[in-house]
């Protein structure tokens, strides 16, 4: 059994607000959010299109190997801990169906809940709001709702109701984000393994984008944090 958590054996990023005064609001209450312009979080705050893309990745760039299995990225007691103190900082949730359903074993089998840590991460996660995007899914479980609307009026919605970050996980859905030009922070995981292919963590792109490397950190199993911030596009 491969156990997921947001961000170290799956996808996972944050949306971050870029705040600009006067702004309002969307509304989450409708099931289907209205078509939105700049995307708001809470009251007098704007997104820009600030999406923060955090991966677990391999070597050679790859979040799932050449069999889709990632148990290579099963996060030591210390990264776990760093993965736990980025999901308290959220305030929803955007989740492909593929990592809603891995990771719904947080919020409903007791058994994940083997220690101090991992009981307050089910915590964390059962408590953070998500919104499922999914074409087969008739209904979900746990704190959670289907997706009504596309990502980025889902996103609008759901910043609107939060002052928190807001975060999101799946490949296609990281892959959709960044081609519709969302992403301006990366921050990877990487793993000392080569797997010789897989399921990308980038998605090819039209033109080249500058990135600023602004942290690095090591933790105790060799696993490289890396934190980039874009600053700009290259067509050259």
């Amino acid at each position: 059994m491969q156990i997921v958590v947001m961000g170290c054996c799956a996808t996972g990023a944050q949306l971050r607000p870029r705040r600009s005064p006067g702004s309002a609001a969307p509304s989450s209450a409708s099931p289907r959010p209205p078509a939105l312009g700049p995307l708001t979080r809470g009251i007098g705050a704007t997104l820009h299109d600030v999406l923060v893309y955090s991966m677990s990745v391999s070597v050679d760039g790859y979040i799932a190997d050449r069999r889709g299995e990632f148990a290579w990225t099963t996060p030591s007691e210390e990264l776990f801990g760093f993965h736990l103190a980025r999901t308290r900082e959220l305030g929803g949730f955007l989740c492909g169906r593929r990592l809603y359903e891995a990771m719904l074993v947080w919020e409903t089998d007791p058994s994940m809940r083997v220690d101090e840590l991992r009981s307050a991460f089910a915590d964390v996660w059962s408590a953070l709001p998500k919104v499922v995007f999914s074409r087969t899914l008739n209904s979900v479980e746990g704190n959670a709702r289907l997706a009504g609307g596309s990502l980025r009026e889902e996103a609008g919605a759901i910043a609107g109701s939060t002052d928190q970050d807001v975060g999101i996980g799946g490949a296609t859905l990281a892959a959709e984000a960044i081609e519709l030009g969302l992403v301006d922070d990366l921050r990877l995981f990487r793993y000392p393994i080569i797997v010789g292919g897989g399921i990308p963590h980038l998605p090819p792109v039209a033109e080249n984008i500058r990135l600023n490397l602004v942290e690095t950190r090591t933790f105790n199993d060799e696993v490289v944090y890396e934190r980039y911030e874009r600053t700009g596009r290259n067509t050259a």
